[in-house]
Protein backbone atom coordinates (compact mmCIF):
# COMPACT_ATOMS: atom_id res chain seq x y z
CA UNK A 1 0.00 0.00 0.00
CA UNK A 2 2.15 2.98 -1.37
CA UNK A 3 0.04 4.60 -3.44
CA UNK A 4 -1.75 8.11 -2.37
CA UNK A 5 -5.06 7.33 -0.58
CA UNK A 6 -8.13 9.25 -1.66
CA UNK A 7 -6.87 12.74 -0.28
CA UNK A 8 -3.11 12.51 -2.04
CA UNK A 9 -0.84 12.13 0.82
CA UNK A 10 1.40 8.50 -0.97
CA UNK A 11 2.16 6.06 2.36
CA UNK A 12 6.00 6.69 3.06
CA UNK A 13 6.06 6.08 6.77
CA UNK A 14 7.35 2.96 7.70
CA UNK A 15 7.15 0.50 11.33
CA UNK A 16 10.14 2.54 12.73
CA UNK A 17 9.12 5.81 11.74
CA UNK A 18 6.00 5.13 13.01
CA UNK A 19 7.25 3.82 16.45
CA UNK A 20 9.66 7.26 16.40
CA UNK A 21 6.45 9.32 16.06
CA UNK A 22 4.92 8.16 18.98
CA UNK A 23 8.22 8.46 21.02
CA UNK A 24 9.22 11.69 19.49
CA UNK A 25 5.75 13.11 20.18
CA UNK A 26 5.64 12.21 23.51
CA UNK A 27 9.33 12.56 24.80
CA UNK A 28 9.17 16.29 24.08
CA UNK A 29 8.91 18.82 27.23
CA UNK A 30 6.97 16.99 29.97
CA UNK A 31 9.71 14.88 31.56
CA UNK A 32 12.05 17.98 31.84
CA UNK A 33 9.81 20.57 32.73
CA UNK A 34 6.56 19.18 34.25
CA UNK A 35 8.13 17.42 37.35
CA UNK A 36 8.34 20.98 39.63
CA UNK A 37 4.64 21.29 39.06
CA UNK A 38 3.81 17.31 39.93
CA UNK A 39 6.04 17.41 43.22
CA UNK A 40 4.69 20.57 44.45
CA UNK A 41 1.12 19.14 43.65
CA UNK A 42 2.29 16.04 45.56
CA UNK A 43 5.84 16.21 47.27
CA UNK A 44 6.49 12.42 48.46
CA UNK A 45 8.66 10.20 46.53
CA UNK A 46 5.96 7.25 46.81
CA UNK A 47 2.59 9.41 45.87
CA UNK A 48 5.60 10.87 43.16
CA UNK A 49 6.04 7.42 41.39
CA UNK A 50 2.57 6.64 41.79
CA UNK A 51 1.37 9.26 39.54
CA UNK A 52 3.76 8.72 36.85
CA UNK A 53 3.19 4.61 37.08
CA UNK A 54 -0.81 5.68 37.31
CA UNK A 55 -0.71 7.82 34.45
CA UNK A 56 1.58 5.76 31.99
CA UNK A 57 -1.14 2.75 32.53
CA UNK A 58 -4.22 5.43 31.76
CA UNK A 59 -2.22 6.33 28.93
CA UNK A 60 -1.42 2.42 27.79
CA UNK A 61 -5.43 2.01 28.65
CA UNK A 62 -6.03 4.74 25.48
CA UNK A 63 -3.33 3.23 23.61
CA UNK A 64 -4.25 -0.50 23.37
CA UNK A 65 -8.03 0.58 22.54
CA UNK A 66 -6.49 3.31 20.00
CA UNK A 67 -4.35 0.44 18.39
CA UNK A 68 -7.57 -1.64 17.58
CA UNK A 69 -9.69 1.94 16.42
CA UNK A 70 -6.30 2.21 14.10
CA UNK A 71 -6.16 -1.01 12.35
CA UNK A 72 -9.89 -0.98 11.16
CA UNK A 73 -9.91 2.68 10.32
CA UNK A 74 -6.22 3.54 9.03
CA UNK A 75 -6.84 6.92 7.91
CA UNK A 76 -5.58 10.41 7.37
CA UNK A 77 -6.91 12.56 10.78
CA UNK A 78 -6.51 9.73 13.67
CA UNK A 79 -9.18 10.60 15.98
CA UNK A 80 -11.10 12.59 13.68
CA UNK A 81 -11.75 9.22 11.74
CA UNK A 82 -12.45 7.60 14.40
CA UNK A 83 -15.54 10.05 15.81
CA UNK A 84 -16.53 10.52 12.44
CA UNK A 85 -17.09 6.68 12.28
CA UNK A 86 -18.15 6.11 15.77
CA UNK A 87 -20.01 9.34 16.53
CA UNK A 88 -20.64 11.32 13.41
CA UNK A 89 -19.89 14.53 11.65
CA UNK A 90 -20.73 16.76 14.62
CA UNK A 91 -18.16 14.92 16.91
CA UNK A 92 -15.54 15.33 14.48
CA UNK A 93 -15.99 19.02 13.81
CA UNK A 94 -15.74 19.71 17.39
CA UNK A 95 -12.81 18.01 17.60
CA UNK A 96 -11.10 19.84 14.39
CA UNK A 97 -12.86 23.18 16.32
CA UNK A 98 -10.62 22.35 19.45
CA UNK A 99 -7.58 21.94 17.01
CA UNK A 100 -7.79 25.03 15.39
CA UNK A 101 -9.07 26.96 18.26
CA UNK A 102 -6.82 25.84 21.61
CA UNK A 103 -5.24 22.31 21.23
CA UNK A 104 -2.44 22.75 18.94
CA UNK A 105 -1.63 25.96 19.43
CA UNK A 106 -1.41 25.43 23.74
CA UNK A 107 0.87 22.00 22.47
CA UNK A 108 3.34 23.93 20.25
CA UNK A 109 3.77 26.65 22.55
CA UNK A 110 4.17 24.63 25.24
CA UNK A 111 7.18 22.35 23.85
CA UNK A 112 8.97 25.51 22.49
CA UNK A 113 9.10 27.46 25.13
CA UNK A 114 10.75 24.41 26.88
CA UNK A 115 13.39 24.67 24.07
CA UNK A 116 13.90 27.95 24.50
CA UNK A 117 14.27 28.03 27.73
CA UNK A 118 16.99 25.47 27.74
CA UNK A 119 18.71 27.21 24.69
CA UNK A 120 18.87 30.33 27.17
CA UNK A 121 20.45 28.06 29.58
CA UNK A 122 22.77 26.93 27.78
CA UNK A 123 23.73 30.06 26.92
CA UNK A 124 24.50 31.40 30.37
CA UNK A 125 21.72 33.13 30.91
CA UNK A 126 18.65 32.48 33.21
CA UNK A 127 15.16 32.20 31.15
CA UNK A 128 13.26 32.80 34.47
CA UNK A 129 14.49 36.72 34.94
CA UNK A 130 13.55 39.79 32.56
CA UNK A 131 14.60 40.13 29.78
CA UNK A 132 15.59 36.40 29.03
CA UNK A 133 11.99 35.23 29.79
CA UNK A 134 10.85 37.26 27.02
CA UNK A 135 13.53 36.65 24.92
CA UNK A 136 12.44 32.58 25.20
CA UNK A 137 9.43 33.35 23.79
CA UNK A 138 10.97 35.50 20.72
CA UNK A 139 13.59 31.63 20.32
CA UNK A 140 10.41 29.25 20.37
CA UNK A 141 8.95 31.48 17.70
CA UNK A 142 11.93 30.83 15.56
CA UNK A 143 11.82 27.23 16.51
CA UNK A 144 8.23 26.49 15.56
CA UNK A 145 8.92 28.26 11.82
CA UNK A 146 11.88 26.12 11.42
CA UNK A 147 9.91 22.98 12.19
CA UNK A 148 7.39 23.82 10.31
CA UNK A 149 9.89 24.40 7.10
CA UNK A 150 10.98 20.92 7.68
CA UNK A 151 7.92 19.33 7.22
CA UNK A 152 6.60 21.66 4.13
CA UNK A 153 9.69 20.48 2.48
CA UNK A 154 8.59 16.83 3.21
CA UNK A 155 7.36 13.79 5.10
CA UNK A 156 11.17 11.97 4.01
CA UNK A 157 12.36 15.56 5.51
CA UNK A 158 9.79 15.66 8.65
CA UNK A 159 10.62 12.29 9.69
CA UNK A 160 14.62 12.11 9.42
CA UNK A 161 14.57 14.68 11.73
CA UNK A 162 12.17 13.19 14.20
CA UNK A 163 14.05 9.69 13.96
CA UNK A 164 17.68 11.44 14.81
CA UNK A 165 15.92 13.25 17.54
CA UNK A 166 14.40 10.54 19.16
CA UNK A 167 17.58 8.44 19.25
CA UNK A 168 19.31 11.47 20.36
CA UNK A 169 16.61 11.89 23.16
CA UNK A 170 15.97 8.88 24.68
CA UNK A 171 19.66 7.79 24.37
CA UNK A 172 19.96 11.17 26.67
CA UNK A 173 17.38 10.67 28.58
CA UNK A 174 18.57 6.96 29.59
CA UNK A 175 21.78 8.79 29.89
CA UNK A 176 20.71 11.29 32.74
CA UNK A 177 19.21 8.28 34.46
CA UNK A 178 22.40 6.21 34.90
CA UNK A 179 24.24 8.72 35.46
CA UNK A 180 21.77 9.98 38.62
CA UNK A 181 22.12 6.53 39.49
CA UNK A 182 25.48 5.70 39.56
CA UNK A 183 27.32 8.94 40.38
CA UNK A 184 24.56 10.50 42.22
CA UNK A 185 23.10 8.12 44.41
CA UNK A 186 25.84 7.08 46.35
CA UNK A 187 26.63 10.70 46.82
CA UNK A 188 23.45 11.02 48.46
CA UNK A 189 21.74 8.49 49.09
CA UNK A 190 18.86 8.92 47.70
CA UNK A 191 15.77 10.72 48.60
CA UNK A 192 13.26 8.65 48.75
CA UNK A 193 12.42 9.10 52.70
CA UNK A 194 9.85 9.78 54.32
CA UNK A 195 8.14 7.70 51.52
CA UNK A 196 4.69 9.30 52.02
CA UNK A 197 5.07 12.84 54.19
CA UNK A 198 2.20 14.16 56.13
CA UNK A 199 -0.29 16.17 53.55
CA UNK A 200 1.83 15.40 50.52
CA UNK A 201 -1.38 13.62 49.65
CA UNK A 202 -4.36 15.71 48.46
CA UNK A 203 -7.68 14.12 46.19
CA UNK A 204 -7.95 17.71 44.18
CA UNK A 205 -3.90 18.83 44.11
CA UNK A 206 -3.36 14.80 43.36
CA UNK A 207 -6.10 15.41 40.24
CA UNK A 208 -4.30 18.55 39.69
CA UNK A 209 -0.79 16.61 39.02
CA UNK A 210 -3.00 13.80 36.94
CA UNK A 211 -3.28 16.73 34.52
CA UNK A 212 0.43 17.68 34.45
CA UNK A 213 1.06 13.99 33.89
CA UNK A 214 -0.93 12.94 31.31
CA UNK A 215 0.40 16.23 29.52
CA UNK A 216 3.60 14.28 29.75
CA UNK A 217 2.55 11.11 28.31
CA UNK A 218 0.96 13.02 25.34
CA UNK A 219 1.63 11.86 22.23
CA UNK A 220 0.70 8.08 22.35
CA UNK A 221 -2.08 9.16 19.80
CA UNK A 222 -0.32 11.28 17.24
CA UNK A 223 1.07 8.71 14.96
CA UNK A 224 -3.00 8.18 13.69
CA UNK A 225 -3.13 11.36 11.99
CA UNK A 226 -0.55 10.13 9.75
CA UNK A 227 -2.08 6.88 9.36
CA UNK A 228 -3.17 7.04 6.08
CA UNK A 229 0.55 7.75 5.19
CA UNK A 230 1.91 4.42 7.13
CA UNK A 231 3.19 1.40 5.32
CA UNK A 232 1.00 -2.24 6.22
CA UNK A 233 -0.99 0.07 8.60
CA UNK A 234 -3.36 -3.07 9.53
CA UNK A 235 -0.16 -4.49 11.08
CA UNK A 236 2.30 -1.76 11.90
CA UNK A 237 0.15 1.06 13.43
CA UNK A 238 -0.86 -1.46 16.80
CA UNK A 239 3.14 -1.87 16.94
CA UNK A 240 3.90 1.47 16.73
CA UNK A 241 1.05 2.44 19.00
CA UNK A 242 1.37 0.13 21.94
CA UNK A 243 5.45 -0.39 21.59
CA UNK A 244 6.32 3.45 21.50
CA UNK A 245 3.68 3.57 24.68
CA UNK A 246 5.15 1.12 26.63
CA UNK A 247 9.24 2.13 25.75
CA UNK A 248 7.67 6.31 27.14
CA UNK A 249 6.14 4.49 30.36
CA UNK A 250 8.97 2.68 31.40
CA UNK A 251 11.76 5.66 30.46
CA UNK A 252 9.55 8.31 32.70
CA UNK A 253 8.95 6.08 35.97
CA UNK A 254 13.40 5.85 35.81
CA UNK A 255 14.17 9.40 34.99
CA UNK A 256 11.89 10.31 38.36
CA UNK A 257 13.68 8.04 40.31
CA UNK A 258 17.05 9.09 38.95
CA UNK A 259 16.03 12.93 39.98
CA UNK A 260 14.89 11.61 43.45
CA UNK A 261 18.27 9.82 43.60
CA UNK A 262 19.87 13.14 43.37
CA UNK A 263 17.78 15.87 44.39
CA UNK A 264 15.04 16.05 47.49
CA UNK A 265 11.66 16.33 46.59
CA UNK A 266 11.90 20.38 48.30
CA UNK A 267 14.55 21.18 45.32
CA UNK A 268 12.46 19.26 42.57
CA UNK A 269 9.41 21.21 43.14
CA UNK A 270 11.11 24.80 42.73
CA UNK A 271 13.52 23.11 40.01
CA UNK A 272 12.09 24.27 36.59
CA UNK A 273 14.84 23.19 34.45
CA UNK A 274 15.22 19.53 36.45
CA UNK A 275 16.91 17.72 34.93
CA UNK A 276 20.00 20.01 34.25
CA UNK A 277 19.64 20.82 37.75
CA UNK A 278 20.57 17.23 38.45
CA UNK A 279 23.25 17.25 35.72
CA UNK A 280 24.60 19.79 37.44
CA UNK A 281 24.97 18.61 40.95
CA UNK A 282 26.97 16.10 39.81
CA UNK A 283 29.30 16.95 37.14
CA UNK A 284 28.65 20.96 37.37
CA UNK A 285 28.60 23.47 34.19
CA UNK A 286 29.47 20.78 31.60
CA UNK A 287 26.62 18.39 32.95
CA UNK A 288 24.25 21.66 32.54
CA UNK A 289 25.72 22.05 28.98
CA UNK A 290 24.84 18.04 28.07
CA UNK A 291 20.96 18.07 29.24
CA UNK A 292 20.47 21.17 27.93
CA UNK A 293 21.67 20.32 24.42
CA UNK A 294 19.64 16.52 24.91
CA UNK A 295 16.98 18.56 26.19
CA UNK A 296 16.88 20.36 22.92
CA UNK A 297 16.96 17.99 20.55
CA UNK A 298 14.19 16.46 22.25
CA UNK A 299 12.14 18.90 22.13
CA UNK A 300 12.69 20.33 18.87
CA UNK A 301 12.33 16.73 17.61
CA UNK A 302 8.93 16.97 19.65
CA UNK A 303 8.21 20.25 17.62
CA UNK A 304 9.11 18.06 14.34
CA UNK A 305 6.27 15.53 15.03
CA UNK A 306 3.31 17.68 16.17
CA UNK A 307 3.79 19.81 13.03
CA UNK A 308 4.02 16.40 11.48
CA UNK A 309 1.04 15.18 12.58
CA UNK A 310 -1.47 17.53 13.91
CA UNK A 311 -1.77 19.43 10.20
CA UNK A 312 -3.34 16.11 9.23
CA UNK A 313 -6.32 16.37 10.78
CA UNK A 314 -7.04 20.08 9.56
CA UNK A 315 -6.33 18.37 6.56
CA UNK A 316 -8.48 15.31 6.83
CA UNK A 317 -11.56 17.77 7.57
CA UNK A 318 -10.66 19.83 4.36
CA UNK A 319 -10.85 16.93 2.74
CA UNK A 320 -13.87 15.86 3.73
CA UNK A 321 -15.50 19.57 3.16
CA UNK A 322 -15.54 20.24 6.63
CA UNK A 323 -13.53 23.41 6.78
CA UNK A 324 -12.35 25.56 3.79
CA UNK A 325 -10.78 23.35 0.99
CA UNK A 326 -7.69 25.38 0.43
CA UNK A 327 -6.30 23.55 3.26
CA UNK A 328 -6.52 20.37 1.78
CA UNK A 329 -3.90 21.35 -0.79
CA UNK A 330 -0.98 18.99 -1.89
CA UNK A 331 2.04 20.87 -2.40
CA UNK A 332 2.50 19.64 -5.96
CA UNK A 333 6.26 19.30 -5.58
CA UNK A 334 6.46 18.30 -2.06
CA UNK A 335 3.30 16.12 -1.78
CA UNK A 336 2.79 17.81 1.75
CA UNK A 337 -0.39 19.45 3.27
CA UNK A 338 1.20 22.83 3.31
CA UNK A 339 -1.32 24.70 4.06
CA UNK A 340 -2.38 23.43 6.98
CA UNK A 341 0.75 22.78 8.13
CA UNK A 342 1.43 26.61 7.93
CA UNK A 343 -1.83 27.15 9.59
CA UNK A 344 -1.30 25.30 12.54
CA UNK A 345 2.40 26.79 13.02
CA UNK A 346 0.54 30.35 13.15
CA UNK A 347 -1.84 29.44 15.66
CA UNK A 348 1.49 28.22 18.01
CA UNK A 349 3.12 31.18 17.07
CA UNK A 350 0.51 33.15 18.73
CA UNK A 351 -0.17 31.34 21.96
CA UNK A 352 3.38 30.83 22.54
CA UNK A 353 4.00 34.94 22.64
CA UNK A 354 1.06 35.13 24.57
CA UNK A 355 0.62 32.39 27.76
CA UNK A 356 3.33 30.77 29.72
CA UNK A 357 3.79 26.86 29.80
CA UNK A 358 1.26 26.19 32.58
CA UNK A 359 -1.38 27.69 31.11
CA UNK A 360 -0.17 26.26 27.75
CA UNK A 361 0.09 22.68 29.10
CA UNK A 362 -2.80 22.64 31.17
CA UNK A 363 -5.06 24.56 28.57
CA UNK A 364 -4.13 21.34 25.92
CA UNK A 365 -4.57 18.39 28.31
CA UNK A 366 -8.35 19.57 29.30
CA UNK A 367 -9.20 20.64 25.78
CA UNK A 368 -7.86 17.27 24.42
CA UNK A 369 -8.86 14.59 26.81
CA UNK A 370 -12.69 14.62 25.77
CA UNK A 371 -12.14 13.96 23.00
CA UNK A 372 -9.76 11.04 24.03
CA UNK A 373 -12.21 9.60 25.94
CA UNK A 374 -14.84 9.64 22.84
CA UNK A 375 -12.18 8.05 20.63
CA UNK A 376 -11.67 5.63 22.82
CA UNK A 377 -15.13 5.03 23.38
CA UNK A 378 -16.07 4.58 19.80
CA UNK A 379 -14.98 0.76 19.99
CA UNK A 380 -18.28 -0.05 21.94
CA UNK A 381 -20.50 1.16 19.07
CA UNK A 382 -17.92 0.13 16.25
CA UNK A 383 -17.44 -3.29 17.60
CA UNK A 384 -21.25 -4.10 17.32
CA UNK A 385 -21.59 -3.02 13.22
CA UNK A 386 -21.37 -5.41 10.72
CA UNK A 387 -18.06 -5.98 9.15
CA UNK A 388 -16.13 -4.38 11.68
CA UNK A 389 -12.61 -6.93 11.63
CA UNK A 390 -9.82 -5.25 13.13
CA UNK A 391 -6.62 -6.88 12.68
CA UNK A 392 -5.53 -6.11 15.97
CA UNK A 393 -8.00 -6.62 19.03
CA UNK A 394 -8.24 -4.38 22.74
CA UNK A 395 -7.13 -6.69 25.30
CA UNK A 396 -9.24 -6.74 28.19
CA UNK A 397 -11.90 -5.48 26.31
CA UNK A 398 -14.22 -4.13 27.77
CA UNK A 399 -12.38 -3.27 31.38
CA UNK A 400 -9.48 -1.65 29.34
CA UNK A 401 -11.43 1.35 27.19
CA UNK A 402 -13.49 1.68 30.58
CA UNK A 403 -10.61 2.62 32.37
CA UNK A 404 -9.20 5.56 30.35
CA UNK A 405 -12.78 6.96 29.93
CA UNK A 406 -12.91 6.64 33.94
CA UNK A 407 -10.03 8.32 34.12
CA UNK A 408 -10.79 11.43 31.69
CA UNK A 409 -14.26 11.87 33.48
CA UNK A 410 -12.30 11.86 36.90
CA UNK A 411 -9.55 14.77 35.38
CA UNK A 412 -12.78 16.89 34.07
CA UNK A 413 -14.42 16.53 37.34
CA UNK A 414 -11.63 17.24 39.43
CA UNK A 415 -10.80 20.74 37.14
CA UNK A 416 -14.60 21.93 37.16
CA UNK A 417 -14.30 21.38 41.13
CA UNK A 418 -10.68 22.73 42.10
CA UNK A 419 -11.50 26.23 42.44
CA UNK A 420 -7.68 27.08 41.52
CA UNK A 421 -8.49 25.55 37.55
CA UNK A 422 -12.60 25.74 37.43
CA UNK A 423 -12.61 29.32 35.91
CA UNK A 424 -9.95 28.34 33.08
CA UNK A 425 -11.47 25.01 32.80
CA UNK A 426 -15.00 26.82 32.15
CA UNK A 427 -13.38 28.96 29.35
CA UNK A 428 -11.96 26.21 27.66
CA UNK A 429 -14.93 24.04 27.42
CA UNK A 430 -16.85 27.43 26.39
CA UNK A 431 -14.90 27.46 23.50
CA UNK A 432 -15.17 23.90 22.25
CA UNK A 433 -18.94 24.07 22.76
CA UNK A 434 -18.86 27.52 20.78
CA UNK A 435 -18.07 24.69 17.73
CA UNK A 436 -21.75 23.61 18.19
CA UNK A 437 -23.29 26.57 16.42
CA UNK A 438 -20.46 27.87 14.48
CA UNK A 439 -20.87 23.36 13.01
CA UNK A 440 -24.84 24.51 12.47
CA UNK A 441 -24.39 27.24 10.40
CA UNK A 442 -21.86 26.12 7.74
CA UNK A 443 -21.10 22.43 7.62
CA UNK A 444 -23.93 20.63 9.45
CA UNK A 445 -26.43 23.15 7.68
CA UNK A 446 -25.77 21.47 4.43
CA UNK A 447 -26.74 18.07 5.90
CA UNK A 448 -29.86 19.09 7.27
Amino acid sequence: MTSPQNGGLPRRIGLWSAMAVVIGSTIGSGIFRSPAGIADRIPGPLPLLFIWILGGLFALCGALTLSELASEHPKTGGFYAFLREGWGRLPAFLFGWGQITVVRAASLGAIAITFAEYFVRVIGFDPTVAPYDRYAQYIAAVAIAVTAGFNIVGVKWGSTVINLTTIAKFGGLAFIVLLALAFGWPQTGGHFTPLVPEGSVHVGAFGLALVSVLWAYDGWADVTYVAGEVTEPRKNLPRAIIGGTVAVMAIYVLANVGYMAVLPIEEIRTSRLVAADVAEKIIGRPGVIMVSTTVMISTFGTLSAVLLTSPRVLFAMADDGMLFAPIAKVHPKFQTPYIAIGLVALLGLIFVLLLRFEKLADTFVIAMIPFYALGVAAVYRLRRRPGYSPSFRTPGYPVVPALFIASVAYLLLNALIDPGSRAWALGIFGVLLAGIPVFYLTVGKEKR
